[in-house]
């Protein structure tokens, strides 16, 4: 196995700087920044469409998370589950919308639900959602850019995922207490 560094902000090379912002941002450098921080390109790139995807984005923080965590749970990413749930904590996400998203299962509020059914379409058809699922989502009460507003959330979290399984970022002490196993997880 390719062992990959957790960089700190002063081994970062061209990366420095960024991991300087994460450092301001959370207080720590989370480590997938500092793995990130191995490709200045793909740790520029994530911080970017993160960005984006919180601020240009008409979608509530509890959207964008429902988003987030439905691609992390589908793409197996044990550290980013574990980081978002903490996020969502931070943020004060009803516990059994969290849990929802945990475990896979239906979370109560059918706007929601429409939300997680719709982001789980897209990831797991690979971007060929059907016609009756885009017209889910809209029966729901979102809008067509809540559409497209999926695919930015889902390509931001392919950046996150994938670099972690390439990877195998440890797990931060900060989300820790927040850890997931996809074995652990009821089946659908």
């Amino acid at each position: 196995m390719t062992d990959f560094a957790v960089h700190s902000i002063e081994d970062a090379g061209e990366s420095k700087p960024l991991l300087e912002k994460s450092k301001k941002a959370y207080g720590f450098v989370p480590n997938l920044h500092a793995v990130m921080a191995e490709s200045p390109a793909l740790l520029e790139a994530y911080r970017t469409v993160a960005e984006i995807f919180d601020n240009k984005t008409n979608l509530s923080p509890t959207e964008r998370q429902i988003i987030a965590m439905t691609n992390n749970r589908l793409n197996g990413c044990t550290y980013c589950m574990a980081a978002h749930t903490s996020i969502m904590q931070g943020l004060n996400i009803d516990e059994d919308v969290i849990t929802s998203l945990r475990e896979g299962t239906p979370i109560a509020d059918p706007k929601l639900e429409a939300l997680r059914v719709y982001a789980e379409k897209v990831n797991l058809s690979r971007g060929w959602p059907d016609e009756s699922d885009v017209e889910a989502l809209l029966a729901a009460g979102y809008t067509k850019q809540t559409v497209f507003d999926v695919i930015v959330g889902t390509a931001y979290k392919v950046l996150s995922n994938y670099t972690n399984h390439v990877a195998q970022t440890p797990l931060d002490k900060a989300f820790a207490k927040n850890q997931w196993s996809a074995d652990a997880q009821p089946a659908n």
